[in-house]
C-alpha cells in the first residue's frame, strides 16, 4: 500500500483540492472541471490494491491479462495567483454495504493524500460534496461551507452565495459530512493544515436519483475560483447544466400532480428565521420523500 509518484511537482505553497463521487457527483464534477480547465498535469497516484476490489478483469484470447481498479490520481498546475494540486478519486474505499468511506481504510487514504500535499508544501485543503437541502431544482443552489479552524470562519462568510453549515436555521449549529470529504478536514486539522469543505445544494427529492447535478457543481466552482483568484470559462459546465436540467424537467413532469404541488412549494424556501412561517414543514418534507420513493418503486404495469 502506498503512493506512486511519477515526479515531484515544482510548486510553491500550493492549495490541495480533493474530490470523490457522491450525491449528484457534485463535488467531483466541480473539482474535475477545474482540473481540466487549468490543464493540470498528472504526477502520481495512490496504489489501489489495499483499498479496492477490481472493477473488472481484462481477458484477451481466453487469458486473464489484467485487473482494472478505480483510479485515485494527483495532478498539479502552476498559475499566476496560486499553485494547485488536485486529488481525484473514482471511488471511496467503503466498507461492505456502505456508500461512503469510513474506518481504517478511509483514514489511511486520507493520510496518504495529505502526505503528498505536505511533501509539496501545501498548507490548505479544499474538499467538495453535496448538501441535501429543501430547495427546488429551478433555483440557484447555494454553497454550504465547513472550515476546520475558527480563523477561517470570517473568510468563509465573505464568499459569495455561501453559508456556513452551522449558520443555517434549524440545525442548532450542528451538522456532519459523510465520507472522505469530511474525514479529510479532520485529519488535516490534526496535521496542522487549514481545510474547508464546500458543498453545493441539491434538492431533497433528487438525492436518491442516480443523476448528476452539475447546477450545484457550478455554484461550487464559482466559490472555489473566486477564493483562489482564478478565472475560468464556464461554457463547458453550462452545457452540462442545461442538459441535466432538461432531463430533470422530463422526470419532474412524470410526477403525479399531488407530488408536484408539494414540490412547487420549495421554490419559495428562503431559510426563514424561526419566527417566520416556512413554505414547507418537516412533515411535508417527509411525505414528499415517501411519495417519491413509492413513485419510483411502483412495478411497471402490464400492457
Amino acid at each position: 500500500m502506498g503512493i506512486r509518484l511519477h515526479k515531484m511537482p515544482e510548486v510553491e505553497n500550493p492549495v490541495l483540492i480533493a474530490g470523490w463521487p457522491g450525491i449528484g457527483n457534485i463535488g467531483i464534477i466541480a473539482v474535475d472541471t477545474l482540473r481540466g480547465m487549468v490543464s493540470a498535469e498528472e504526477f502520481g497516484e495512490i496504489e489501489p490494491w489495499d483499498f479496492f476490489y477490481p472493477k473488472k478483469v481484462l481477458i484477451r484470447n481466453g487469458e486473464l491479462t489484467d485487473l482494472e481498479f478505480p483510479t485515485n490520481k494527483f495532478y498539479f498546475k502552476r498559475t499566476e495567483r496560486k499553485d494547485l494540486i488536485f486529488f481525484i478519486g473514482e471511488e471511496q474505499p467503503a466498507q461492505a454495504g456502505r456508500a461512503y468511506a469510513e474506518g481504517k481504510k478511509a483514514y489511511q487514504m486520507a493520510n496518504l493524500v495529505l502526505d503528498v500535499a505536505l511533501k509539496s508544501g501545501c498548507r490548505r485543503v479544499y474538499t467538495s460534496g453535496a448538501a441535501v437541502a429543501p430547495i427546488h431544482h429551478t433555483v440557484r443552489p447555494r454553497v454550504w461551507a465547513v472550515p476546520n479552524n475558527e480563523s477561517l470562519v470570517e473568510e468563509v462568510r465573505s464568499y459569495e452565495n455561501t453559508i456556513l453549515m452551522s449558520d443555517i436555521e434549524g440545525r442548532g449549529g450542528q451538522g456532519n459530512i459523510t465520507g472522505l470529504n469530511g474525514l479529510l478536514l479532520g485529519v488535516a486539522k490534526r496535521r496542522g493544515m487549514e481545510a474547508i469543505c464546500v458543498m453545493g445544494e441539491i434538492p431533497i427529492y433528487l438525492q436518491g436519483i442516480p443523476l448528476p447535478y452539475p447546477k450545484a457543481s457550478r455554484s461550487v466552482l464559482e466559490v472555489l475560483t473566486a477564493a483562489l483568484g482564478i478565472r475560468i470559462e464556464m461554457e463547458g459546465i453550462d452545457e452540462l447544466v442545461q442538459s441535466s436540467e432538461r432531463e430533470i424537467e422530463r422526470l419532474y413532469e412524470m410526477f403525479p400532480s399531488e407530488i408536484k404541488e408539494q414540490l412547487d412549494k420549495l421554490k419559495y424556501v428562503t431559510y426563514a428565521k424561526p419566527t417566520e412561517p416556512e413554505p414547507i414543514t418537516e412533515e411535508d418534507k417527509k411525505r414528499i420523500l415517501e411519495d417519491i420513493d413509492k413513485f419510483f418503486k411502483k412495478e411497471p404495469k402490464e400492457d
